[in-house]
């Protein structure tokens, strides 16, 4: 980048000098000068416009890579994706507004250099005379002012046409990812007019924006031409009173088009809006902080996990977790219930340190998680998903050494066995159900081998006979591992030695679930319906709970205790 930049930063001004140059070397050479000057001028002035033309589209091409890059790292480095932008929203930004932004120099440079040019221009006319300096001057300031107008007009309408296409973006992707559903409720009508909703909004930011082009211009125009009936008309008169040689007449009307050259520049201001709105939009992102990077080293331990005071909040400061203590004992497994919205999945990112709490502590072992460098932290816990994404070029890449042992516990084997080339198959070739993908995050997962497992919604896509098996492979991989579990079945819920009851981001209750389930209002929760007046069929005899170690405030006595 630094090369074409260079490129462009003098081929540019070489071209301008050359430009300004020729009307006062062609006037020269009317008045009997050699004509070999402008033969030169022009030459050169050729040579560098070739290299701007160049140079201009390679670094904004560059420049574009390189915000993307750090808009992408930002984001990869935050973890999950911040509050108040979906994907599509972070998709269009690094699309649209980072091109627009990465021609932020070429445009600059072209409008400054226009600027150098007009000024320069300027100057020749006040060489000649100062009446046409004057008479150039008469211009000036309604000129200033057009552009001034047009730089906050288009600014502004270019702003809100980069939001509504994010929304529209946004719009069309969840759409695509819930295609299926779409179809089979017949949906299509009321789901196209949905993510087409914001098209009038789009619609009138850009015929603003064309609008104020559109002004712009035809101002421009008019502007310039008075500019320069003014200009020659001074200097005819100049000329008729001797006061003018025929060759500056010449110049004069050169310098004249030429010092009116900027307020003719719409395109390039036209750029310089569109790079300041994609720049705007790129810094809400690169704005955002990050988790700082720990440098301790994890110590020996169970792998107790403790949440103390945590609280996560949106955006706009509104909470969604929290405050929460809860402590999973090492070794043990605590699967977490509640309903959608209740904070489940926030939960388990903020206990494997995916997102870091804005206020409380998240310790493993005693050592907070925000202190561990990122490769003790991403030994230390492992994650499997809901419809985990697979990196790599091939298969084998993609599970992290991840060997028959694990696949066969994953139950992966059997079709990875049936894949054409095996672990070398490309992932671009795999046609994968949502269980089978859901086997491969596990495989990779047991691969990595963590103190701490943490899965979310990890078994959903499996039926009920290979998440049974799945269940008692991983039970028996991950023995005397700590497990957070995010469960959405009964059985998981009553596989785990505590259940932490989550309800509105707070934790409602802890205790083994043969206690829980005596509540109405739990076996609702894992009903994922209103509780009824006829309660479910509770354990005939159920045991004593196993001894916990529990939030201030929570009682297993106590299920349906709040906080």
């Amino acid at each position: 980048m630094r090369t074409w930049a260079t490129a462009l930063m003098v081929a540019v001004p070489v071209e301008a000098a050359a430009t300004l140059a020729l009307p006062g070397v062609v006037g020269r050479a009317i008045d009997g000068g050699s004509v070999w000057g402008p033969a030169v001028v022009l030459a050169v002035g050729a040579a560098a416009g070739v290299l701007a033309t160049a140079a201009g589209p390679a670094v904004a091409a560059d420049a574009t890579v390189a915000l993307r890059r750090r808009v992408l790292h930002r984001v990869l480095a935050r973890g999950p994706v911040p509050d108040g932008h979906s994907a599509g929203d972070l998709t269009a930004r690094l699309v649209g507004a980072a091109a627009d932004a990465g021609g932020a120099l070429p445009s600059r440079v072209t409008a400054a250099t226009a600027l150098l040019t007009s000024l320069g221009a300027i100057l020749g006319l006040g060489l000649l005379s100062p009446w046409l300096a004057v008479a150039f001057f008469a211009g000036v300031v309604p000129g200033v002012l057009l552009i001034r107008l047009f730089l906050r007009d288009a600014t502004e309408a270019f702003t809100r046409y980069q939001q509504v296409q994010s929304e529209l973006v946004a719009r069309l992707t969840g759409a695509l990812a819930g295609l299926r559903s779409i179809h089979a409720a017949g949906a299509r009508g009321p789901e196209t007019e949905r993510v087409l909703r914001p098209l009038p909004r789009l619609s009138e930011a850009g015929h603003a924006l064309w609008a104020a082009q559109r002004r712009t211009v035809w101002q421009a125009t008019l502007l310039v031409a008075l500019v320069e009936l003014s200009v020659l008309g001074t200097a005819g008169w100049l000329l008729a009173g001797g006061g003018l040689a025929p060759g500056d007449l010449a110049a004069a009307a050169g310098w004249a088009a030429l010092g009116l050259g900027l307020f003719e520049q719409v395109e390039a201001l036209a750029a310089i809006a569109h790079a300041k709105a994609g720049r705007d939009r790129l810094a809400e992102l690169l704005d955002l902080p990050t988790p700082t990077r720990g440098t301790r080293e994890l110590p020996p331990g169970p792998g107790e996990l403790t949440l103390i005071g945590v609280t996560v909040e949106d955006a706009a400061g509104f909470p969604l977790l929290g405050p929460l203590d809860l402590t999973v004992p090492g070794g043990r497994t605590v699967a977490v219930v509640g309903r959608s919205g209740s904070g489940k999945t926030l939960l388990a990112a903020v206990a494997g340190g995916l997102r870091a709490p804005d206020t409380g502590l998240v310790l493993l072992d005693g050592t907070p998680l925000a202190e561990l460098t990122t490769a003790q932290r991403r030994r230390a816990v492992g994650y499997a998903f809901e419809r985990p994404v697979l990196v790599g070029a091939t298969v084998g890449e993609a599970l992290e050494g991840a060997d028959a042992e694990h696949t066969r516990a994953a139950r992966a084997d059997g079709f990875l066995a049936r894949l054409p080339h095996g672990a070398d198959t490309p992932l671009g070739e795999l046609r994968l159900s949502g269980g089978e993908l859901q086997r491969l995050g596990l495989a990779r997962l047991l691969a990595q081998g963590p103190r701490v497992v943490i899965l979310d919604d990890a078994t959903s896509s499996l039926d009920l006979a290979t998440e049974h098996q799945v269940t008692t492979a991983l039970a028996e991989a991950t023995r005397g591992r700590t497990r957070l579990v995010v469960a959405h079945r009964p059985q998981a819920a009553a596989r785990a030695d505590l259940v932490a009851w989550l309800e509105n981001g707070h934790l409602r209750a802890l205790a083994p679930h043969a206690t829980l389930v005596t509540d109405p209002d739990y076996r609702a929760t894992l009903a994922g319906t209103a509780a009824t007046n006829e309660p479910a069929p509770a354990p005939a005899a159920a045991p004593a709970p196993a001894p916990a170690r529990l939030p201030q405030g929570t009682s297993a006595d106590r299920p349906g205790g709040h906080r």
